[in-house]
């Protein structure tokens, strides 16, 4: 692995855990989940899944499918 792509990597993973912790869901991370573990559902759009991902998170279930 070259060190330009190492660092884009580095980069994307330090970003999705900044959004972690700030309570930022991570839609491109959401979009995989529902190709890999339900490709016959139509995945939501943004404003829907920001809107569920804010309400499971403060409804305090934790919001997971699987």
């Amino acid at each position: 692995m070259s060190l330009p792509e190492f660092a884009r990597k580095l980069w994307r993973k330090l970003v999705q855990v900044a959004r972690n912790i700030i309570g930022v869901p991570d839609y491109d991370a959401y979009l995989h989940h529902c190709r890999t573990h339900h490709p016959d559902q139509p995945p939501m759009d943004y404003n829907a899944f920001f809107r569920e991902r804010q309400d499971a998170r403060y409804r305090g279930t934790g919001g997971r499918c699987c």
